[in-house]
């Protein structure tokens, strides 16, 4: 397969590109490396990536309206995975214009690339964030999901409506995967575990938000990847059994997919700063605070969607994830 994977220096898209690669996939990696995070942990995750058979990258911002159909024209890829973005419900709280440009507009120009270039099946990063002030678990795709409480989520749902037109107007398949808080090695620094990490290592106290009634269904990157490629083999197809008179959100008469991608499995987040700890083999300072905004009290995935049409359910234990990015922290960073 020739596939397109942008976001390719990033967290996920680093480790996807290196299964799509070990499979004998052809992969054009794309990605701003924009410095949103350290970027040179993304250049660090893109030197594993470079010189190997079958990689090619392209330094690109995919708002460029111009420079998107020019890589299609070129490449024509069979596929793509599109996973970049401007992650982060925090940050979209004081910097808006970078998700209109990461998140609305360059998907719309990687729908148009898909569309022209007769892309046979786009997948493409949701989140879990799409759920807002729902309160009903486990999460379903089959759930209702018009109560966005951050901008970044209101960009994810915005992705999956626009999916939706392009699969409806073009039949052009899509499928869209909502992850449940990513982690493991080569993480973004970020996210809570390398956070919570850095501060147990250097004695720091730990900011713990809603007085530490938190839950999370954390899920392991190699969980991630396994389902992101079985997807983007299944080609979205039409449900047969869709109706106007009973809208299931999650399927359509169009070829349009939605997933979740979590541990089925919450954690309480004090629980998981204690993991965190005893993998460290350090004692953790917690300093308990509110909610603050643009948050949820808790995460949990119903996978069922998944398991039935793709074979597959994340099941990597918190301890084992861990202890693996632990293990990688201290050598990366030498500590």
């Amino acid at each position: 397969m020739r596939i397109l994977v942008t976001g390719a220096a990033g967290f996920i898209g680093f480790h996807l590109t290196q299964r799509l690669l070990e499979r004998g996939d052809e992969v054009c990696g794309a990605d701003n490396l924009n410095d949103y995070y350290d970027v040179r942990l993304k250049q660090a995750r893109l030197a594993q990536l470079e010189g190997r058979p079958g990689f090619t990258f392209q330094k690109l911002d995919l708002a460029d309206r111009t420079a998107v159909p020019e890589l299609f024209q070129r490449l024509r890829p069979q596929r793509v995975i599109h996973l970049a973005a401007q992650a982060g419900v925090r940050y979209s709280l004081t910097n808006p214009h970078a998700y209109v440009d990461a998140n609305l507009v360059a998907f719309v120009n990687i729908l148009e690339g898909c569309r022209h270039y007769g892309v046979e099946h786009l997948t493409y990063a949701s989140s879990s964030s799409v759920y807002g002030a729902n309160t009903a678990m486990p999460f379903s795709i089959h759930h209702n999901v018009d109560h966005p409480v951050s901008l970044y989520a209101a960009t994810k749902k915005a992705n999956e409506l626009m999916a939706h037109t392009y699969s409806h107007l073009y039949r052009l398949p899509t499928t869209g995967l909502r992850f449940f808080t990513v982690y493991g090695p080569w993480g973004r620094p970020d996210m809570a575990l390398f956070l919570f990490t850095k501060a147990i290592l250097e004695g720091r106290p730990i900011d713990v938000f809603n007085e530490g009634r938190m839950q999370r269904d954390f899920t392991y990157i190699d969980d991630i990847i396994e389902g992101v490629v079985r997807v983007s083999d299944r080609v979205a197809a039409p449900n047969p059994d869709w109706t106007g008179q009973q809208p299931d959100p999650g399927t359509s008469k169009a070829p349009y997919r939605l997933y979740n991608i979590g541990n089925n499995n919450p954690v309480e987040l004090l629980h998981f700063i204690d993991v965190i700890a005893k993998a460290l083999g350090k004692t953790a300072h917690k300093r308990l605070l509110p909610m603050q905004p643009g948050d949820v009290p808790a995460t949990y995935a119903d996978v069922d969607d998944l398991k039935r049409d793709v074979g597959f359910q994340p099941a990597t234990p918190i301890e084992e994830g861990v202890r693996r990015f632990v293990d990688w922290y201290r050598a990366y960073y030498q500590c």
